[in-house]
């Protein structure tokens, strides 16, 4: 159920909950009508603030944790980039038989990150990826054994910084793969839709309608589901994440 909720796209979603709350206020509205009024303060006001302050909490904590999600990914990303431009760095203190076939294979594989970013489109294209991110791992694995083969000098350095490259991926790869548990983001359906048939029970009891207050408070809790919903789809969501490290990295290898 967790990967249909991630391929569902965000705006779609948040209007799914805008209309169940819509259609949980209406059928309140209706039950409110059809009920007879009762003398005095009803009690049902402290179920309807209850439920109301629930969802503030539901709201807030699922917000933050998509929130800090997205900032996790934005920090892989420059850890992965400084990773792939500190093994570059160290990759241009060998001598010519290894470093210019060195070089060319980080350049490669930094376009690589960069272009698999912007052209994500599937798990299985992902995948597909990975495949091709582990050959390329190999290669240059190979490369520096055989400069660690020929004694260079920079064996510890330059065996630090693949690693670092090879461990920084993986980090990377599990930020990009964290979401939302699909039982948190039921739990914040039910915690729209039970509020706001609360309100339009009540409601449906009182003499005045509250249409603009309902309406603007449906609008808030719509938008600040759908921005929470398009942080944690950060392939497919509007709000992603700045490949602006892996470009400047790019652009200072070609100098």
């Amino acid at each position: 159920m967790g990967g249909l909720i991630e391929r569902i796209d965000p705006l779609l979603l948040a209007l799914a909950f805008a209309a169940a709350m819509l259609v949980a206020w209406g059928i309140g509205w209706w039950r409110g009508r059809r009920a007879k009024p009762e003398p005095g303060e009803d009690p049902g006001i402290k179920f309807t603030d209850a439920a109301l302050a629930l969802l503030g909490l539901l709201l807030a904590f699922t917000f933050s944790l998509s929130l800090a999600r997205h900032d996790h990914r934005r920090a892989m990303v420059i850890a992965e980039s400084n990773a792939i431009g500190d093994f570059y760095t160290c990759a241009s203190l060998l001598k010519e038989s290894h470093r210019s076939r060195l070089q060319d294979r980080i350049r490669e594989y930094g376009q690589f990150k960069l272009d698999e970013v912007r052209h994500r489109r599937s798990e299985s294209d992902l995948e597909e990826k990975l495949r091709w991110v582990q050959t390329i791992h190999a290669r240059m694995t190979v490369i520096v054994a055989e400069a660690i083969g020929e004694g260079t000098p920079i064996a510890v350095s330059l065996t630090n910084t693949l690693n670092n490259v090879t461990s920084t991926h993986a980090s990377r790869l599990a930020a990009y793969r964290e979401r939302l548990p699909w039982s948190i983001v039921l739990l914040l359906f039910l915690g729209a839709v039970v509020p706001s048939f609360l309100m339009g029970l009540q409601q449906g009891r009182s003499p005045r309608p509250h249409l603009s207050g309902t309406v603007c408070f449906f609008l808030m809790v719509t938008l600040v589901i759908f921005v929470t919903l398009d942080l944690n789809q950060p392939d497919s969501g509007t709000i992603r994440v700045s490949q602006e490290p892996f470009e400047r990295l790019l652009q200072s290898m070609e100098n």
